[in-house]
């Protein structure tokens, strides 16, 4: 008759995965700041669809401008989103397979290791993608030159 885990066992194991749980926790909160950022962007891109064919001169190029930079911020931020969804992923492969190696006595230390450091990596080149895309929402809200009418000082 094969044995089952013993009570503490499971509770010990629980007790142990606590910690990738509240980070996924973390990781959900920075996904709800990634996916708001991504709907504003949305937005202001649907906002200048609107005035691009009735702009014309300057303030065209300054349309067409600001679209070119949109394009390129969705595709930033969407690489920010996928590279912390699969640090989540990969965090629950952890809690799992913690989870699995204690319930079937098996040593998956070294894996367990490996998918908490590819989780990690994954979380921060997910937050360097997302500090790119905050820089470069700062070209876009940078005040003109020609609007802020130096008086010649």
């Amino acid at each position: 008759m094969e044995s089952s885990p013993f009570v503490s066992t499971v509770a010990a194991t629980i007790q142990v995965a606590i910690a990738p749980v509240f980070l996924l926790a973390g990781i959900g909160a920075i996904l709800n700041v990634m996916v708001g950022r991504l709907a504003r962007i949305v937005d202001r891109a649907r906002q200048l669809e609107q005035l691009h064919p009735r702009s014309t001169g300057p303030e065209h190029d300054r349309h067409v401008w600001e679209l070119r930079l949109i394009d390129r911020r969705i595709s930033v931020i969407n690489s920010a989103i996928f590279l912390c969804v699969a640090s989540a992923l990969a965090i629950c492969l952890v809690v799992a397979l913690m989870f699995v190696s204690e319930l079937i006595d098996l040593h998956f230390g070294v894996v367990v290791a490996v998918a908490f450091i590819l989780s990690m990596l994954l979380l921060m080149s997910g937050l360097v993608f997302f500090l790119f895309e905050v820089r470069m929402s700062l070209a876009a809200i940078h005040v003109r030159k020609e609007l802020l009418e130096h008086d010649g000082k």
